[in-house]
C-alpha cells in the first residue's frame, strides 16, 4: 500500500473514531466550547471563598477584592446588597490598643464603617486616603471605623502603625461582625447617618470620588470634595 493511501485511510479512521456514520454521512462529535463564566455572587449572597485569608495572615498575596456592586446578579440592587435605607446592624468589637467599639454609642454622629484586612492591597491604598477625609471633616462629628477581620492583633497593630491610621480600628477576630454586616468581600464600606441608617455603601478598591459621594450621603449641608 502506497504512503498516500495509508495516510488517507488513517484520516478516515480517525474521523470515524471521533464521530458516527449515519446513512452514509459522517457525523462528527461537536467540538467542546469554553465554559461560560458564572456571575460573581452578590455581596448579600453566599460568602466568597477568596475574600478572606487565614487568621493571623499578614501576606499580601490574597486578592484585595472579589467583586464590585456593578457585578451583582440581575435583580439584586445595590440598596439590597448594602442594606441602604435600613438601620445598620449592631456592631460591638474590641478596639485595637484597648477598649471597645460600639456603634450604638455613636448615635447622633455620622459614621463610616470599613471592613478590611492587612493582606488586602486595596485596603492598604484606601486607608491613607481615609485618614485625609477624617482630618478634613473632623469638625462635622464624623467618626471613621476600620474593622479588621479574622487576624491576629499583633499583625493588625504593625499594619496600622505602618500606615499611621488616625481613626479607631476594631478587631473582628471570629468574623461575627463580618457575618452580621454581610461583609464577605473586602474592603467594603458603609456610610451611616446620625439616625443610624445606612445611606450608602461601596465594595472594593474605591477612590476619593466614591468616598466623597458616600460622605455626602451622611453629611447633609456639607460640601464634600474628593
Amino acid at each position: 500500500m502506497g504512503g498516500k493511501s495509508a495516510i488517507a485511510i488513517g484520516l478516515v479512521t480517525g474521523l470515524v473514531a471521533g464521530g458516527a456514520v449515519f446513512g452514509g454521512v459522517l457525523l462528527l462529535a461537536p467540538v467542546p466550547t469554553a465554559p461560560v463564566a458564572t456571575p460573581v455572587a452578590d455581596l448579600a449572597a453566599t460568602p466568597a471563598t477568596t475574600a478572606s485569608a487565614p487568621s493571623g495572615s499578614g501576606s499580601s498575596a490574597a486578592p484585595s477584592a472579589v467583586a464590585s456592586p456593578d457585578a451583582s446578579p440581575s435583580g439584586t440592587t445595590e440598596a439590597q446588597a448594602f442594606g441602604i435605607g435600613e438601620p445598620a446592624p449592631p456592631l460591638t468589637v474590641p478596639q485595637l490598643g484597648g477598649g471597645e467599639i460600639t456603634l450604638s454609642a455613636l448615635e447622633g454622629k455620622p459614621v463610616w464603617v470599613n471592613f478590611m484586612a492587612t493582606w488586602c492591597l486595596s485596603c492598604r491604598d484606601e486607608l491613607p486616603v481615609m485618614n485625609a477625609f477624617a482630618a478634613r471633616y473632623a469638625d462635622t462629628g464624623l467618626v471613621i471605623l476600620a474593622i479588621d477581620v479574622r487576624e491576629d492583633e499583633a499583625v493588625v497593630d504593625a499594619f496600622v502603625r505602618e500606615l499611621e491610621v488616625a481613626f479607631p480600628v476594631g478587631l473582628d477576630a471570629d468574623g461575627s461582625a463580618q457575618s452580621d454586616w454581610r461583609a464577605f468581600a473586602m474592603p467594603v464600606h458603609f456610610w451611616i447617618d446620625r439616625e443610624g441608617i445606612v445611606r450608602d455603601g461601596a465594595l472594593g478598591g474605591i477612590g476619593p470620588d466614591t468616598m466623597a459621594t458616600g460622605l455626602g450621603a451622611i453629611l447633609p449641608g456639607v460640601t464634600v470634595t474628593p
